[in-house]
Parts: structure tokens; C-alpha cells; sequence
């Protein structure tokens, strides 16, 4: 078996134990294991037994210092050692008649095969299998059997980490089912099938197969008979939480004993398959569902250790989909929150307001962004514009308690913004649970006939766009104080003031608006200030649509806006601006 080092390095390779197990106990010569820099993170027992040192005694150690001699005990230097180069230079490399250090001081006759371990281009470390006299006299034909069951094994953990990197990198359920297909087939079966458990039930969610073969795929997705408690079939029992089964041609051929038997057995004739392995997805307490893989090729069976690492698959994509299933629940909580929290804008006398909000993609986190808007005491009109930092369930949350509390201290307050945004910062840390926040809060006032100011201050957020009707676009970056939450005990912070031409637009938005992954902040800015001068005389609802709807697509976070459209000095005409 394999023999590991505690500490960090030691765990960046390891995986389960029987895993290690099943991969390395095939091998009769030594085999080592080397991090980037050279230094030994795990060996065999077969490499213990022929150098006659412990794992204990070589893990951590620079492996050509340690080992690698010539033949008559001394050391080679690193600009001579075929096998310092190989590890230098990435590369795989081979030698015979060489020689390595034993434990009691003596050179030892080997041949080695060094290779290293790639994932996504990143060399992660080196292998390197080696046999000699202590072996009992490895043939090199032996050694060349040895070198093909490490390419394979190597092939294989290479295969397991990238389906795990492929899953960390997406929370959509649909999308990590979608992404594993590609990896498995046909790399590693000729069909896969992938079925969940769901509270109404069991539901095959995914048939894939080999391109061009001429299989009704989507005929085989969707609800599955229920699990009988009772059955002895391989996927029930998987189900249920059992161990891996391996099905041979006798074992597909068993007349089934259920339903959901019935289906399954009659997928895989279909298939024409002839060696099986059904896995369970996720662990013994907590199964998801059942991962089936399929081969056609009477000659090329699952074996032992292929059932292993598909086992291991089958744990790491069941927890990946229970992170996408729970992470879709909190998802659809906060949206469910913030469009409760999102009411519908007022329209004061003539002024008229529109205001938009859109979810994150699908896969993407909800975050904290609100908007309100609702008339004050005084007659001036509040307009309010915020994101709490945040992506998770906890930030809408966060968002509940800002826009209740400001709401409350803007009705009870007629003071300036700044004095309302001050004192929601002083009652930020001791009411809520909010790290950080970024928020406008302005007044629209001025008589009912105009003309109209806007009196502002911003807590670090994104400035107003001001949009004139001939097509100026103008942010407004004055009234900028620090973020909500700091913990600074800042008070005072700017006020600032412009006025609302006849005809404008002015526009509040969140950071999800211009902030696209792969381009800076300014461009988001710039093509926000260029499509809103394009649609300044656009009635304000199309206004809004178009906005959204001719920014860059990609962004990862929701978006908040809220739009006031100032009359032009002229009585309103039914359907206009």
C-alpha cells in the first residue's frame, strides 16, 4: 500500500486510503512520488522493501540526494543526473544500470521510468517507478508492464481531479451533470446514465453515449419507477445506500424484480452492454442518486480498480450536486426576498419612476441589491439605491434589515441625506448582522409643477447618471462618503446637490450593471454613460428594457435599477415620455 507523510504535502495527494490501496498494491516495483521541488510526498511498500528504508525515513527528502548514486556509491552531480533533469524540465525520462542508495549505505542496481503529473497544464509533481536486483530480478519486460500500469494509473487520477475541478466550478445542478459526460465518455465507458433522488421521487437526468449511435437518449431520461425497499437489483440497492456493484453479461441478463429493475435492465440491453458499474452518488448517509457506467466491448470489462476510482467519482460528483441542490434553495429564498422587499415604485404627480431587478444567472450567487422609493413627509420624494456586500442568503437577509431601517429613519427624520446615512451607519453594527453595504439616498424636491433638485449623499456606491434630454450624459460623482459597516464612527458625510433639467433621466443602478468579469470598471462605465445618451427621449419603461438589455452579457451578480423621468415643462399626452 501506499505510505504517506503527514503535513501539507502529504495531504495535497492523498486521497481516500482504499483508494490509494486499490491504485498501488497491483504494483510489484517501486514506485515513488515527488512534489514539484523534488521531494518525496508517498512510496510504496515495494519501494521500502527494495531501497531497505522506511517511509518515514525518506518522506520529505529531496529524492536524487537521498537515492540516486553511481555505482560505486558516489553522489552525481544535478547538471549530470538524467533523472534532475527530467525533474526540472517537466519531462518524462528513463535509464538503466543505475543506482540507487539502500538504507545500510549500499548502491543498489536499478532501472528507473520517471513521469510527470499534469493537471490542466500545471505539472502538480513527479512519478517515478523504478526495479532492480532486490525485486527479485525485474526483466525489463516487467518493468515495461510496470510503466504502462503507472501511465494508466496516472491517466486515471488525473481523470478523477479533473472532474473534481470541473465540478468546483460551477453551483447550477444542470450545468455539473452536463459537464461530467464529456469527461467520462468516452474516456472511460461507452454510456453513462445519471439518476437522482428527488422528494417525488427517483428521475434519470441524463443519458449519455458514444456520437452517432442511434439511441433515443431522451426516451431514457426522466421519472423512474419508485424504489421498491425490497429489490435486489444492483441500482436499487445502490440507492438505498449500498456499496458499487459490477455487473457482468449474466448479472445484466437477471430477469428483474421490480419496476424500476425492469427499466433499468431494459436501458442497458438496449445499450447492448456487457460490463457494468453502478455507483452511489454521494456518501452511505447521505446518497443523491446513482451514477451507471457502461461498456460494449466483450473484451474490455471494468475491473477491481476501475470500480474504485469510479467509486470515488461517484462521492465527489453526489457532493457536488448536494452543494448545487442546497445552494439552489438558498438562491431561490433571497430572490424570493428582495422581489418581496422590491415594491412597486411611486409615480409623485408628474414625475414618473421606473425600476428593474434582475437575478444573477442561474449559477450565479443572489446577492444584496435593492431599490425603494416612496414619498416623505415634506412632500419630497426618497430614493434609495443598495447593495449589501455580499452573495449568499445571509446578504439578502442583510438587505431586509438596511431597507426597513432606512425607510424608517427617512420617514421619522426630515433631515438631509448625509444625517439619515450617518445615522444608519452608527445603527448598522449593534441592529444587524451586515459586514459591509454600499448606498445612495436622495430627495427629489421642488414644487409640484417644477422645477425639481436632487439632494444626495453616497455611501461608496456606484454615482448617479444624469441623462438630459438632448442625449448628455453626466455621472455624478459628488456626495461620495465611506461604505455602510466601516466601524470608522465617521460622521458627516457630504451632501451634494444638482438640478433635474425638463425632460432628464437620472439613473440609479448597482455595481452588476458595469461590473463584467474580464473588463475594468471604467469600460462597464463608459458603455452604461453611451447606450443611456442613446435612449434619453425612449419612453422611461424602454428605457429601463434597454439598458438591461444592451450592457455586456457575463456579469455574475443581480442587478438593481431605479430610473425618474422629469416632464419636459408640458402637460403629459396620454402615452408619452
Amino acid at each position: 500500500m501506499v505510505r504517506n507523510m503527514a503535513g501539507g504535502q502529504g495531504r495535497r495527494w492523498a486521497t481516500r486510503p482504499e483508494f490509494w490501496r486499490e491504485m498501488f498494491d497491483h504494483l510489484g516495483a517501486g514506485l515513488a512520488v515527488l512534489d514539484p521541488s523534488g521531494r518525496i510526498v508517498a512510496v510504496n511498500l515495494a519501494a521500502e522493501e527494495l531501497l531497505g528504508r522506511t517511509a518515514s525515513a525518506m518522506m520529505g527528502k529531496d529524492f536524487h540526494n537521498l537515492l540516486h548514486r553511481h555505482t560505486d556509491g558516489a553522489a552525481i552531480p544535478d547538471e549530470w543526473c538524467r533523472l534532475r533533469i527530467a525533474l526540472t524540465r517537466r519531462r518524462s525520462s528513463y535509464a538503466e544500470m543505475d543506482s540507487f542508495l539502500s538504507g545500510d549505505g549500499h548502491p543498489i542496481p536499478v532501472t528507473w521510468f520517471s513521469a510527470p503529473v499534469i493537471r490542466n497544464g500545471r505539472v502538480l509533481g513527479t512519478t517515478v517507478l523504478f526495479a532492480g536486483d532486490a525485486t527479485g530480478g525485474e526483466t525489463e519486460e516487467g518493468l515495461t508492464a510496470h510503466v504502462i500500469a503507472l501511465e494508466d494509473l496516472t491517466n486515471r487520477l488525473t481523470l478523477a481531479a479533473e472532474i473534481a475541478t470541473a465540478l468546483a466550478q460551477t453551483l447550477d445542478t444542470e450545468e455539473a451533470i452536463a459537464r461530467l459526460g464529456p469527461l467520462l465518455v468516452p474516456r472511460l465507458a461507452d454510456w453513462l446514465a445519471i439518476d437522482l433522488r428527488r422528494d417525488e421521487g427517483i428521475r434519470r437526468v441524463a443519458v449519455v453515449g458514444p456520437e452517432g449511435r442511434d439511441l433515443d437518449q431522451e426516451a431514457w431520461q426522466g421519472p423512474l419507477p419508485p424504489l421498491d425497499e425490497h429489490s435486489r437489483s444492483a441500482l436499487a440497492r445502490v440507492l438505498r445506500g449500498g456499496e458499487p456493484v459490477l455487473l457482468g453479461p449474466r448479472e445484466i441478463a437477471t430477469p428483474p424484480d421490480s419496476p424500476l429493475a425492469a427499466v433499468q435492465t431494459g436501458f442497458l440491453q438496449a445499450l447492448g452492454a456487457s460490463s457494468v458499474v453502478i455507483v452511489p452518488l454521494g456518501t452511505v448517509r447521505q446518497v443523491t442518486g446513482a451514477l451507471t457506467l457502461a461498456r460494449t466491448d466483450d473484451a474490455r470489462p471494468f475491473d477491481a480498480t476501475e470500480v474504485a476510482l469510479i467509486g470515488d467519482i461517484g462521492r465527489r460528483v453526489g457532493l457536488a450536486i448536494d452543494n448545487t441542490l442546497l445552494f439552489g434553495r438558498q438562491r431561490e429564498i433571497a430572490e424570493a426576498m428582495q422581489r418581496n422587499l422590491l415594491i412597486a415604485v411611486p409615480q409623485p404627480g408628474r414625475l414618473r419612476m421606473a425600476a428593474r431587478y434582475q437575478p444573477a444567472a442561474p449559477g450565479s450567487q443572489v446577492g444584496g441589491d435593492w431599490y425603494d422609493a416612496f414619498p416623505l413627509r415634506d412632500g419630497a420624494t426618497a430614493l434609495v439605491i443598495g447593495d449589501v456586500i455580499g452573495h449568499d442568503l445571509a446578504a439578502a437577509a442583510g438587505m431586509a434589515q438596511l431597507h426597513g431601517m432606512l425607510r424608517s429613519l427617512a420617514w421619522d427624520r426630515m433631515k438631509p441625506p448625509s444625517a439619515i446615512i450617518d445615522r444608519l451607519d452608527e445603527a448598522v453594527p449593534v441592529i444587524t448582522n451586515v459586514a459591509l453595504a454600499t448606498a445612495i439616498y436622495a430627495r427629489v424636491e421642488g414644487p409640484e409643477e417644477g422645477p425639481w433638485q436632487l439632494l444626495w449623499t453616497s455611501a461608496g456606491h456606484p454615482p448617479p447618471l444624469l441623462v438630459t434630454r438632448e442625449g448628455r450624459a453626466e455621472y455624478l460623482e459628488q456626495g461620495q462618503g465611506l461604505l455602510l459597516g466601516t466601524g470608522l464612527g465617521v460622521i458627516g458625510r457630504p451632501d451634494a446637490t444638482a438640478p433635474l433639467p425638463p425632460g432628464s433621466t437620472l439613473l440609479l443602478y448597482t455595481d452588476g450593471l458595469v461590473e463584467v468579469p474580464g473588463t475594468d470598471l471604467d469600460t462597464g462605465l463608459h458603455g452604461l454613460r453611451r447606450h443611456a445618451a442613446a435612449l434619453a427621449r425612449h419612453p422611461l419603461e424602454d428605457f429601463c428594457d434597454q439598458i438591461l438589455a444592451r450592457m455586456p452579457p457575463g456579469n455574475t451578480d443581480d442587478i438593481a435599477l431605479l430610473a425618474l423621468r422629469v416632464p419636459t415643462g408640458r402637460p403629459l399626452r396620454p402615452g408619452g415620455s
